[in-house]
């Protein structure tokens, strides 16, 4: 039988790139998130094959009543193509407190970008919200 997941009170969700370039910015994420007195959660905290990825990161969503997004990784692959990993998460995390039920309404995010509006290039259906710039 399946594990019903239930939000966590002080649990973060971190979504952001896991890639080298990011590793310091995600260390400092993570470190600010304990000195905060909360608990980090992300996509990478459990390495188990047997569960789908999106599984995975949909219950961590279900869990965490705090989100930190940093949507600065969608520039242009070497195919010409971007990746939108964050995005999808963020909309993950915001249709959940969209159309979720009881503490899932009481989600709050912090959402981060290079700079203030250059979302509006890439997602502009989130044009409205408070997006913080961190400049790399």
């Amino acid at each position: 039988m399946a594990r019903k997941a239930v939000q966590q009170p002080g649990q973060v969700f971190v979504n952001c790139p896991f890639d080298a370039d990011y590793a310091g910015m995600f260390e400092a994420i993570i470190f600010t998130v304990f000195d905060c007195g909360f608990v980090p959660r992300c996509a990478k905290e459990i390495s188990d094959s047997s569960e789908v990825r999106i599984n995975k990161i949909q219950r961590i969503v279900e869990e965490c009543k705090f989100g930190i997004h940093d949507l600065s990784r969608t520039e242009l692959n070497e195919n010409g193509l971007p990746r939108f990993n964050m995005p999808l998460e963020l909309g993950l995390f915001l249709g959940a407190k969209r159309f979720g039920s009881g503490l899932q309404k009481d989600k709050v995010c912090l959402v981060l970008d290079l700079e203030r509006f250059r979302f509006q290039q890439f997602i502009s259906d989130i044009a409205g919200q408070d997006i913080e710039a961190h400049h790399g």
